[in-house]
């Protein structure tokens, strides 16, 4: 049941008009089994005053690629109504001439496209119109026997369309359909949608509610008599073998499905998903096609559903079985673009965006962590839809060229063009030891301001979390994730990479920033105090860089990786053996790895920074003391006596740092590896020879 979440108190003390109509929108969009993410639309037709203070009468219907779950007053678009309704009596209207006269119908020329079922709104007599794509209508609509059943739960107070790709022609049906049948609540439409309304912004809330819940009631009992999906086939494993499999197999995943572009991944194994891959019947339905014209961008017109008994120790035959249904997917969708193209249009990656494993769950692909989060929501949907129209008969769906019609719908594709474009990061992740310190936050801000995706990971998970919920906040949800990792243990570094892979496919940027420093005189150096710098700056790094290496061959993307190094990779510190051994081994490691790492497109290069203070958990603990002791002067005088030294007279900041990051990690060093840049202000006894 969908709950009814209408507050009469906090609706009086909304403004009504446009601000009512986003109450009202925002509660419909709230709940997914109600409108899917981007899908439907709603209005709202009212008086308003025109710029010669003339009374109007205008329809706010929802703006192009908005999202009726968090849109505002300004996502919706008003349009004149004394120019629309004169359409009413033509004929026929084709898209672009019917976009192009709907511009001139704005009172705001800056306000969004207008919806692409406007039409469908404006032709409507009723004040408030909600056109959205319910689980249980759909399921409805998506049966084979659904205009039958649809009597038995709605009597004959509907009007049943059949399917018409949106556009005039279908606006202009379902006003007709709804002129002649006075009686109407509601108009089905086959393979689509539900449309109601009502003269108040309330009422036609509640109307929506209401009918979705009548088929959603009728559609349960009849579930409640069979079998979802035919019954289970398989059974799942369990939650740690699932994770284990998905961490071992994501990466390859990742690269088989990145073509032109890189794909972030996210997997997802819910219950509702577990239960339809291990169906019976699953494998057939899910190839019969999309549940909704508005999955169809996100989702494509079908999954890829492997063909895999599930085996916990089954590695390497579920990899090859991923990878072998990647690429026949990849060929037959190319096909399949060949067989329906018209001239001038460009096919999209041909890669799947759902990939269903018995056993296991659902893997979902898109260019961000949030858009591959909504290709998985919108088969969540699928599920349900195909569950809801099997309990009533045979799930049926669109044909072959009408799937395609709306895939590469000019209308359609037009959303796509409000996306902001894409940032140097873009569709890259990276993993950032140390992330919690001055360094690690300030490079992680820096990437994930051009686009990235980060991992923040340090032994210190609650600064991390701190850092990763900041980023978060400011750039939106999962855009970054604070893993626990203590860099000396390998069991550690291993699973923080493998929670990193499930969490968005894999690795392209490895920032090696984790550290510690200690100072003593060298014959008072203690065999511990040695094996605390070589544990964490020698062999941290190395564990480190492995699994990061291993990840990027997996992909087979390439990568980028960058040692933060010091000033004392080169130079021999005063009091500081034992610190600056194990940095010079450090950028000798980084060199190693660069010269084994270039025929696989990974590029390794170094930062050498000198004393950054800021921020840092270093220069906090007994070091800032050790050091300013060894230049015989107080800790607070450390600062200044490293802006003196240096030739340009300047303290070195963590966002200096992160701006050669920066660098290396793009595509401006394309062609640069094994290199070592110094950003220390000009330190002369650190000059690279």
């Amino acid at each position: 049941m969908i709950p009814n979440q209408w507050d009469s108190s906090q609706a009086a003390a909304i403004q009504e008009g446009v601000d009512q109509l986003v109450y009202r929108s925002n509660l419909i969009g709230s709940d997914r089994r109600v409108c899917n993410w981007g899908g439907g639309n709603t209005s709202s037709k009212t008086i308003v005053q025109d710029f010669r203070g003339r009374d109007v009468e205008v329809m706010f219907v929802k703006g192009s690629g908005s999202d009726l779950a968090s849109m505002k007053a300004q996502h919706f678009t008003g349009l004149r109504m004394e120019d629309i309704r004169p359409l009413f009596e033509r004929e026929e209207m084709s898209d672009e001439e019917m976009v192009a006269y709907l511009a001139n119908c704005m009172i705001d020329s800056k306000a969004p496209r207008p919806s692409i079922e406007t039409l469908l709104h404006a032709f409507l007599p009723f004040r408030h119109v909600d056109h959205t794509h319910p689980d249980s209508i759909i399921s409805l609509c998506c049966a084979d026997n659904g205009k039958e059943i649809a009597k038995e739960i709605f009597g004959d107070r509907f009007v049943w369309v059949p399917y018409i790709r949106p556009g005039f022609t279908l606006s202009k049906m379902i006003a007709q359909g709804v002129l002649e049948h006075p009686n109407a609540e509601l108009v089905l439409m086959e393979k689509h949608g539900l449309v109601t309304w009502g003269e108040t912004q309330e009422e036609c809330y509640n109307k929506t509610i209401e009918m979705i819940n009548r088929a959603a009631d009728y559609i349960a009992e009849k579930a409640s008599q069979k079998e979802a999906f035919g019954g289970a086939k398989v059974e799942a494993l369990s939650s740690e073998q699932r994770q284990q499999l998905v961490a071992s197999l994501i990466p390859s995943l990742r690269g088989a499905v990145s073509d032109s572009k890189r794909m972030i991944l996210t997997f997802d194994d819910a219950d509702d998903v577990l239960t339809f891959v291990n169906g019976r019947d699953s494998a057939t339905l899910s190839q019969v096609g999309a549940a909704c014209p508005d999955h169809l961008v996100h989702t494509k017109m079908t999954p890829l559903f492997i063909d895999w008994t599930p085996a916990a120790d089954d590695q390497e035959g579920l990899k090859q079985a991923v990878l072998e249904g990647v690429n026949r997917y990849k060929q037959q969708y190319k096909e399949y673009f060949e067989r329906n193209h018209s001239e001038g249009d460009v096919m999209f990656e041909p890669a799947p965006r759902v990939i269903l494993i018995p056993g296991i769950g659902m893997i979902n692909t898109g260019k961000s962590h949030a858009m591959s989060l909504v290709s998985g929501a919108l088969y969540h949907r699928a599920i349900a839809v195909m569950g809801g129209a099997t309990a009533l008969g045979q799930f049926v769906s669109l044909s072959e060229a009408e799937s395609y019609h709306v895939e590469y719908w000019p209308l359609e594709l037009y959303k796509l063009t409000l996306a902001p474009p894409e940032a140097e990061f873009s569709r890259q992740i990276a993993l950032i030891t140390g992330g919690a310190g001055g360094i690690g936050s300030a490079t992680a801000r820096r990437l994930v301001s051009e686009g990235a995706h980060v991992v923040l990971a340090d032994l210190n998970l609650e600064g991390a979390q701190k850092v990763a919920d900041e980023l978060n906040a400011s750039f939106g949800t999962g855009r970054a994730l604070a893993v626990r990792m203590d860099v000396t243990n390998e069991a550690l570094v291993e699973a923080a990479f493998a929670e990193a892979s499930i969490a968005y496919g894999g690795v392209d940027i490895l920032i090696n920033n984790a550290g510690l420093a200690t100072s003593s005189p060298f014959d008072e150096t203690s065999l511990k105090e040695w094996e605390l710098n070589m544990n964490v700056l020698g062999t941290g790094y190395f564990l480190v860089a492995r699994e990061a290496f291993k990840v990027m061959k997996q992909q087979e993307l390439g990568g980028s990786m960058v040692f933060i190094g010091s000033k004392n990779s080169v130079y021999a510190g005063k009091n500081v053996t034992a610190y600056s051994s194990a940095k010079a081994l450090e950028a000798h490691l980084a060199r190693c790895i660069a010269a084994e790492g270039g025929e696989h497109g990974i590029r390794v290069n170094t930062i050498l920074p000198d004393a950054i203070l800021q921020g840092s958990a270093i220069w906090n603990s007994n070091w800032r003391n050790e050091r300013a002791a060894a230049y015989g002067i107080e800790p607070d005088q450390l600062e200044e006596h490293y802006r003196k030294r240096t030739t340009l007279l300047v303290n070195i900041y963590p966002d200096d740092i992160a701006e050669g990051v920066a660098y290396f990690a793009s595509s401006k060093s394309a062609k640069t590896t094994g290199c070592m840049l110094t950003i220390d202000g000009g330190v002369p006894a650190a000059f690279t020879r």
